[in-house]
């Protein structure tokens, strides 16, 4: 097929991973001046970290990749550079440039110096693919995060930089993600060519793994398929889909979240997580021919399963003097500070405004700084995000990694330990690293695991119709704990094959459950920790008679005086 190259730019002009696939040899690492110096031999294809295809005119935060690529990240360390139009990137005075973009773009937006120090390098790419229409299927846009996101299954742990200067955490982090995908141990920790930084080489070398794949058929656009420019340009960010492994990759044939990692789990909060208790009811409760057991997760340390995740992620990752860091709505903010504090670690726990006050109340109690970070969850998130860049602090993402997922698992390896004849189980679904642990753990049992989502949020529902993670609207009783807008493609890549379906349940079932649990077993459950129950009292999820049916009751932060109204 010839050869392939990952390339990056870097002080001198641009980095390049070139790869031969046919001689089978190592990668090698050169830096050129220009960009068509790397084509005296014709490639098979180059990934480039650099945007290629360039709008008329900018809706939003950016192009249509740019857009799509940022949700992916999750609580990204890195952001995804805003292309304005092609008008101001012509432009090579940064006065016009901004005069330009401001006359194009809706709402108005200016260039930022950062970005305006590329346009040479994106028009150099830009006039080649003018005039050499050939290459133009075999010179793809990547953005290396995507990559090393791609490899992980998720959000990287740690930032590249920390105010503009190397995080050595965070390189060692992308330096095993890409040994772990066949790269030579002595490339990835090969010093830089002269004029490129170590962290231009990574780049380059994760642009060089998603060309790879791409060369083997797994590529994946953003937007899919690619758009194209009006000059005939292709529009798209590139990654790989880690769900179809070539003939005997063994790098790639692991599912998402295997039982191994929740074992290994398991082992690691032992002593950490309690044992919850499971409550058998038998046929008949709540009016039902099936044979029903409660699962009392709401009676895990700081009211939640959460606790399990955050443990896991304390035990599993290095920590750094800054401690961690989380935005959370309330449950993910406790447990996060619950297991900093019993580690000695600083927390720093984002909330929103529409935190409910019990549990602010106990996060501060537990030990961590609560900073306000806006009125909604996702101005939080963007709060949590700019104090890990500066501060080098480790996220704890509430569902939106491995070590989260691994530890949401030990609920379903526990609770098989206590209930081995079960048929089904009822999981609430916010952002999905709960059931994405449980579906993990019961993959390829006989046990059936069913999500439960409210009417007014319904992100797992969405995705796995859509085929992807897709952006929903938010309007529920239980939102502070069931509210996530997009469950992002970890937890969609665990749940499209381990998940029976999902079923949505109004809030008036929800309230329903939090006073049948109270009234008749003396459980004071939030919403969320309810919505499981409720979806079979209102027969959202209708079960044959004997099943062995299992609800999950997964949180007990409520706030009472909201409890007591309802129950009157």
């Amino acid at each position: 097929m010839g050869w392939i190259a990952g390339v990056d730019g870097c002080k001198a002009g641009w980095v390049a991973a070139c790869l031969d696939l046919a001689a089978g040899t190592a990668p090698t690492l050169r830096v050129v001046a220009r960009f068509d110096d790397l084509l005296a031999t014709p490639p098979a294809l180059i990934a480039v970290d650099m945007p290629i295809g360039l709008p008329d005119r900018i809706e939003g935060s950016g192009r249509g990749p740019e857009q799509q690529v940022r949700p992916w990240l999750g609580q990204r360390q890195s952001s995804v550079f805003s292309i304005p139009s092609r008008a101001a990137v012509e432009s090579d005075n940064y006065g016009e440039a901004c005069r330009q973009a401001l006359a194009t773009s809706q709402p108005p937006r200016k260039v930022s110096k950062q970005g305006f120090h590329l346009f040479p390098r994106i028009r150099e790419i830009d006039a080649l693919l003018r005039a050499e229409t050939g290459l133009r299927e075999r010179i793809r846009e990547v953005h290396p995060e995507l990559a090393f996101a791609t490899m992980r299954g998720g959000p990287l742990a740690h930032p590249k930089k920390i105010k503009g200067r190397i995080n050595e955490a965070g390189m060692a982090e992308r330096r095993a993600l890409l040994i772990a995908q066949g790269l030579p141990q002595e490339t990835v920790h090969a010093r830089p060519p002269g004029g490129a930084g170590a962290d231009d080489a990574l780049d380059a070398l994760a642009a060089l793994v998603v060309a790879r794949h791409i060369a083997a058929g797994r590529g994946r656009p953003f937007p899919e398929p690619p758009g194209r420019d009006s000059h005939g340009i292709p529009v798209a960010i590139w990654t790989y889909w880690p769900d179809r492994p070539p003939p005997q990759d063994t790098t790639m044939t692991e599912t998402p979240v295997p039982r191994p990692m929740i074992e290994a789990a398991a082992q690691r909060i032992v002593g950490h997580a309690r044992v919850t208790p499971v409550m058998r009811l038998g046929t008949g409760a709540f009016g039902c021919e099936a044979d029903i057991s409660l699962k009392l997760e709401c009676l895990q340390h700081a009211g939640s399963f959460k606790t399990r995740g955050a443990f896991n992620n304390l035990l599993s990752l290095d920590v750094p003097a800054a401690g961690v860091a989380a935005a959370s709505g309330g449950n993910h903010g406790a447990a996060v500070a619950y297991a900093a504090r019993a580690r000695g670690v600083k927390a720093t726990i984002f909330v929103p405004e529409i935190s409910p006050p019990p549990k602010i109340e106990a996060i501060r109690r537990f030990g961590a700084e609560v900073v306000i970070g806006g009125a909604q969850y996702d101005d939080a998130q963007a709060a949590c995000d700019r104090f890990v860049a500066e501060t080098g602090a480790l996220k704890i993402h509430p569902f939106a990694a491995k070590e989260t997922i691994a530890g949401q698992g030990t609920l379903g390896r526990e609770w098989q330990e206590q209930e081995p004849d079960l048929d089904t189980v009822l999981v609430a679904v916010g952002g999905g690293g709960l059931i994405s642990g449980i579906a993990a753990w019961f993959a390829g049992s006989k046990v059936k695991v069913v999500g439960v989502e409210p009417a007014g949020s319904r992100a797992l529902q969405a995705a796995l119709e859509a085929g992807r993670p897709v952006q929903v609207d938010v309007a529920s009783i239980a939102a502070d704990s069931l509210g996530a807008r997009n469950v992002g493609p970890l937890v969609h890549a665990v749940c499209k094959d381990t998940v029976d379906h999902v079923v949505l349940v109004p809030d008036s079932a929800i309230a329903e459950a939090q006073v049948t649990l109270w009234r008749d077993l003396r459980l004071a459950v939030e919403p969320g920790g309810a919505a499981a129950l409720g979806a079979l009292l209102c027969g959202a999820y209708g079960p044959t008679p004997g099943e062995r049916l299992g609800v999950l009751v997964c949180g007990a932060n409520v706030d009472l005086g909201k409890l007591a109204a309802l129950v009157g």
